[in-house]
């Protein structure tokens, strides 16, 4: 019986205009991701959302949405972007609930996944993403073993995309490859602010789709095809 390969999971949040880019790299590569989007943030044509280390940060129009994210997972990561946790109960639930179900008429597909904004959450927050029909919701609190849970409204990844030990965290998870591992990483487009910064995540990339002990997959697939029991 030959070894599970390691899984490569990656999602990425805010749909920027950099996305562009971003999927293109991914598309060569052969790389699988997931787009976290708020549904309400985004108008007909593009807009100029902040300013990111004097680089500007634009929201992706919808009008090309479909096509930049062909082919992609697509997760709901609440209709506005705001703190759920300090919301009342009822607020944090249509916040969550109509972002799905926008994102689900928008794209015409199930979306399944979920990611915190501002990474913060309670008890209250994991049960509303729960009872609004999402089979998981990412967190930023980094672990070493993300797969499979304790529970899967709080899937916390490996680590940013930009963290310093990157590799020293994907050698880990590829040591454990035979037993089925999990890297799991993530971050905003918008944050590969240089062009040497773009040339060498794309790098990171192509080392990632051409090992042969690796494979990417979609983060949902995990949880829709998987029955093994929870890390304790």
């Amino acid at each position: 019986m030959s070894p599970k390969p390691l899984t490569l999971i990656q999602c990425w949040d805010d749909g920027v205009s950099t996305d562009t880019r971003l999927v293109d790299i991914f598309r060569r590569h052969g790389a699988k991701a997931t787009f976290n989007l708020n549904a309400g943030l985004h108008e007909k044509p593009r807009r100029l959302d902040w300013i990111y280390q004097g680089t500007e940060v634009w929201k992706l129009g919808l009008d090309e949405m479909r096509e930049v994210y062909s082919g992609f997972a697509i997760a709901n990561h609440s209709l506005t972007h705001p703190h759920l946790d300090d919301m009342p109960s009822d607020a944090a639930r249509l916040e969550i609930a109509e972002g799905r179900d926008r994102l689900e008429q928008f794209f015409g597909k199930t979306v399944a996944g979920f990611a915190y904004p501002f990474g913060t959450y309670n008890e209250a927050v994991m049960s509303a993403v729960r009872e609004t029909g999402h089979v998981y919701a990412r967190t930023v609190q980094n672990v070493r073993h993300p797969f499979p849970p304790v529970d899967a409204m709080a899937f916390h990844p490996c680590c940013h995309f930009l963290a310093p030990d990157f590799w020293e965290r994907y050698e880990r998870a590829r040591d454990s490859a035979g037993n089925g591992g999990v890297f799991y990483f993530w971050g905003h487009s918008y944050e590969l602010i240089t062009e040497s910064m773009w040339i060498a995540f794309e790098a990171s990339v192509a080392r990632m789709s051409h090992d042969p002990l690796a494979c990417w997959q979609d983060i949902v697939t995990l949880f829709t095809t998987s029955a093994q029991p929870a890390h304790t």
